[in-house]
């Protein structure tokens, strides 16, 4: 090998050191620091650390008390793909938060204060792989085109929440969800959550914990699985008549009585005045031979 040759791995060498160095150097204050790695678990954080390396690819806020995600000071960290922030106080004003870390591949939010997800939350997010947002005992809302621009996302964690209900077309129309999780949540099964339902049955996807996705209401269907539930459903809401049917039943019933009396009406002054017509003809004729 050529001096040359061998000079080449030890510069490579030598600016790998000067950039693990560099990175330890910048490394925030209680957290540890690898090349483009920074961990602050459990650091009792209430905010964003500063001097975060701004080509820092994967942090970890995890066991927090962070309540609150700066888009300004995420944004510098442009380059980030890993955010774990779980375990915090997270709670509503997380939109457009990530507007500035759009390579972002993975990102934890399980164990905090969401209480909703809008279409502003993750819609800058093109790239999401991986979103964990179980165990937030608060989230009740999730928005129907909330995961609309995170086509790429695979893995969708939802279990352990408040929600009752979730729009079928929200993870129906993800083309690379591979696993969605939805176990321990408080499922109301009437029948608007029945095409769920029967998309669940029918999904190819992976529903991890699957004995654990049962009804919370109403009380008849309670703890009873999903697949189960579904063909009770498709009886029950298929053949019901509610009170707006018979209202719309009867409304159509009157209409049809209405139009049928009119139409008769009509033909009864129709026949009546071609007979006086027809009549008057006739008397006028015989005047004329006569």
């Amino acid at each position: 090998m050529s001096p040359l040759g061998r000079l080449q791995p030890l510069n490579l060498m030598f600016l790998l050191g000067m950039g693990m160095a560099s990175e330890r150097i910048n490394c925030p204050s209680r957290c540890s620091c690898q090349y483009l790695e920074v961990n602050c678990t459990g650091k009792q954080f209430q905010e964003l650390p500063a001097d975060i390396p701004l080509d820092t690819r994967q942090l970890i806020l995890a066991a927090n008390n962070v309540s609150y995600l700066p888009a300004v000071e995420l944004s510098f960290l442009a380059d980030l793909v890993y955010l774990d922030c779980s375990k915090n106080l997270l709670g509503d004003d997380l939109d457009f938060a990530f507007i500035g870390v759009a390579k972002l591949v993975y990102l934890d939010l399980s164990f905090n204060n969401l209480t909703q997800v809008t279409f502003s939350t993750f819609s800058h997010l093109l790239s999401l792989v991986v979103l964990k947002i179980s165990n937030n005992p608060n989230l009740v809302a999730i928005e129907k085109d909330a995961f609309t621009n995170n086509t790429w996302l695979r893995h969708l964690d939802v279990s352990r929440t408040g929600l009752t209900f979730l729009d079928t077309t929200t993870v129906r129309d993800l083309p690379n969800l591979r696993l969605l999780g939805l176990s321990d949540n408080l499922w109301h099964c009437n029948c608007s959550f029945l095409d769920f339902i029967t998309w669940m049955t029918e999904s190819t996807i992976h529903f991890p914990g699957a004995d654990n996705i049962t009804c919370y209401t109403p009380e008849g269907l309670r703890a009873l699985r999903m697949p189960a539930v579904e063909a009770q459903l498709r009886v029950s809401c298929l053949t019901r008549l509610y009170k707006r049917d018979y209202v719309f039943l009867c409304l159509i019933g009157f209409c049809i009585f209405l139009a049928g009396t009119i139409t008769a009406w009509l033909a009864g002054i129709c026949t009546v005045i071609y007979k006086v017509h027809a009549s008057k003809g006739e008397e006028e004729e015989e005047e004329d031979t006569a």
